[in-house]
């Protein structure tokens, strides 16, 4: 089954998350098949928190991935917000 999730990057203690499409039997940080976007947790008021290809979001639902429930999460509360963009 194809998942949308988060692959964790970055350095220890500050983190830095790819929106990526992979095989859910992957590891959380290895193999995907496309990048959709980041999520900094950390980012200060100057620099973007979240970005994702909103249009390639939603083929890849279209076509049967299943976003992890962060992610459902995420894209919910930064859709309310108008600052979801595109790639």
């Amino acid at each position: 089954m194809v998942t949308i999730r988060l692959a964790r990057g970055g350095a220890k203690a500050r983190p830095f998350y790819h929106i990526v499409v992979a095989d859910s039997r992957d590891k959380r940080d290895g193999n995907h098949i496309e990048r959709l976007g980041f999520f900094n947790p950390h980012a200060v008021e100057h620099e973007e928190g979240f970005r994702m290809d909103n249009a390639r979001y939603t083929y890849w639902l279209s076509v049967g991935a299943k976003p992890s429930l962060r992610l459902k999460k995420l894209a919910r509360q930064y859709e309310a917000k108008g600052s979801a963009t595109a790639l």
